[in-house]
């Protein structure tokens, strides 16, 4: 039973550790995307999904 709340320990010693090396990376900016708001206008053209014209040509004969 003792090797149980051991092993408890270890894990959660283990997990504070990584949350603190975590929240160190995300304080020191490591996970900053600067790269992608500068390009991400290059790109917004072909975001936009025309319908065929078949689907726009039933829908104007319905109205």
């Amino acid at each position: 039973m003792s090797v149980i709340y051991l092993l408890i320990s270890i894990s959660i010693l283990v997990a504070i550790c990584f949350f603190i090396a975590f929240i160190k990376a995300v304080r020191s900016g490591q996970y900053d995307d600067d790269y992608t708001p500068s390009v991400r206008m290059l790109f917004d053209d072909e975001l936009k999904i025309e319908k065929p014209k078949s689907v726009q040509t039933k829908i104007e004969k319905q109205i």
